[in-house]
């Protein structure tokens, strides 16, 4: 599912997450970089602005991040983990 809203990403890469903003409400996705693996840690989205596809969003910017630099992905955290499942084509990605 996508978000209702188009979202605008933003990826701060010195602290290691991607956020977005919805209503006020910031969501953000935190990972760890080390030897050419990306760790997806946790994924947190609001109560308030939940249910709207905005974790999926957040995940699947992380993953098109990791595969334009040729990183390999570790899904620790469970809804990347799931959204990895639903989503095949990113399959190729994880370590």
């Amino acid at each position: 599912m996508s978000s209702e809203i188009p979202l605008s990403i933003v990826h701060e890469a010195a602290q290691h997450r991607f956020r977005t903003e919805l209503e006020g409400h910031e969501a953000e996705l935190v990972y760890r970089l080390r030897d050419g693996r990306l760790t997806i840690e946790h994924t947190g989205v609001p109560e308030a602005i939940g249910g709207r596809g905005v974790a999926g969003e957040l995940v699947r910017a992380v993953l098109e991040y990791a595969r334009a630099e040729g990183l390999r992905v570790v899904p620790a955290c469970s809804y990347s983990a799931v959204y990895i499942r639903r989503h095949p084509e990113y399959a190729d990605l994880v370590a």
